[in-house]
């Protein structure tokens, strides 16, 4: 095998840099892994899609991804995860894992059992999403869908690392508008893969509530992975919202060192 090869790389993709956490995790619990990171930017946000589109572009996604002859693809979003995974699932013939709330633990953390979820508009408008909560608790009414597409914009323009300031207010409206809303949440789900990176300014808003990152179980439920050289070759394409040069400048700033391939 070439150097340069990846050795049944696990492919990692996302609309954007909210899935970077996922192949960091990766690196940390499987540091001889290959990873394909495939941050499809021009799709984003994948939570603005309806079911019937989003479907399209996951098949389209999974197509593409299995040419780098990968062990296993990781859905890095909780939008698709919960609303067409298994309706694409089919479509390939690899290991196909999603990203789901983790309801069960912020439940078990709550004491008075004042939970929410945090998404984007489509998972939290979703019959799946309140499928999965009902099969979940047997008080699904309880468990509040919050709506936070705007705090993932904050994280895929770049905002949240180059004007933090800026973001801390956005962050500090939105919550407290929330607690307004929804007085006494005690966790709440990061439930995009985006919503990690503003895990520190959700806590400095609301110090007195638990928030969940998935990201330690997604990578737990993949295995012992296949020894590799530790490489990770990143694929990004772009639009004019969106572009690579702007992408390079946030791997950056959080001192990343990956070289981009742009890819149509």
């Amino acid at each position: 095998m070439p150097e340069s090869a990846l050795n049944r790389p696990i492919a990692v993709f996302d609309a954007g840099i909210g899935s970077y956490a996922i192949v960091a995790e990766i690196q940390r619990r499987l540091p001889q892994q290959d990873v394909i990171y495939f941050a499809d930017r021009a799709s984003f946000p994948y939570g603005s899609k309806e079911p019937d589109e989003l479907a399209e572009v996951m098949a389209r996604t999974l197509r593409f991804l299995e040419g780098f002859s990968p062990s296993a693809i990781v859905m890095a979003s909780n939008a698709p995860s919960i609303t067409v995974l298994e309706r694409v699932r089919p479509l390939t013939p690899l290991p196909l894992f999603g990203v789901f709330p983790p309801l069960a633990e912020a439940l078990a953390l709550a004491p008075h059992d004042k939970v929410g979820i945090m998404g984007v508009r489509s998972l939290i408008e979703s019959d799946e999403l309140r499928s999965f909560v009902a099969r979940q608790t047997s008080a699904p009414e309880a468990v509040s869908l919050i709506d936070a597409s705007a705090m993932v914009e904050l994280v895929e323009s770049g905002a949240f690392l180059f004007d933090p300031e800026g973001t801390q207010a956005q962050v500090n409206e939105f919550v407290t508008a929330l607690h307004h809303r929804v007085p006494g949440l005690e966790v709440l789900t990061l439930s995009s893969t985006h919503l990690p990176w503003l895990k520190g300014f959700f806590e400095t808003a609301s110090p007195g509530c638990r928030f969940l990152d998935p990201a330690e179980t997604i990578v737990a439920g993949l295995g012992e992975g296949t020894p590799g050289s530790g490489r990770i070759r990143a694929l990004v394409t772009e639009d004019e919202r969106y572009s690579l040069a702007d992408f390079q400048r946030m791997l950056a700033r959080l001192g990343v060192e990956l070289p981009l391939e742009k890819v149509a």
